[in-house]
């Protein structure tokens, strides 16, 4: 047991990894270049980011979740204060792109956070093989 914790130690656990955008290796704020695209590598200890293939997951579940969240929070203020139209326009979309653009990050980081930790890689021939 004590290998394994000698061989994570300094690296971030998966929630704060997703939450602040730490690299999964070394724990700096790298892991972003854009507000949800990966940086190329991480600044700091060079970790190739490029290697891990989150793919878009977490925009499919993103867009059930927060649909609909935003929805029945629209529907509750309408039937509960029913304010003018362009109360509702200034309420939910910067909400939801807000919402949307954190959870990518959040979700993405999660993802690839998970990958390194767990050493999971692309499926080879010798995996399929059974070698």
């Amino acid at each position: 047991m004590d290998q394994s914790h000698s061989d994570n130690e300094g690296q971030p656990g998966l929630v704060p990894a997703a939450l602040f955008s730490l690299c999964p290796r070394c724990g700096a704020r790298t892991l972003f270049a854009g507000l949800a695209s990966f940086a190329p590598k991480c600044r700091a200890c060079g970790l190739d980011f490029a290697q891990f293939n989150v793919g878009d997951g977490p925009a499919a579940f993103l867009t059930m979740v927060i649909g609909a969240l935003i929805v029945g929070l629209a529907l509750w203020v309408q039937l509960a204060f029913e304010p003018p139209f362009w109360v509702h326009v200034m309420l939910w979309v910067p909400l939801t792109a807000a919402a949307v653009i954190w959870g990518l990050r959040a979700g993405k980081g999660a993802l690839l956070a998970a990958e390194y930790q767990r050493g999971a890689k692309e499926a080879g021939d010798s995996d399929l093989r059974g070698d």
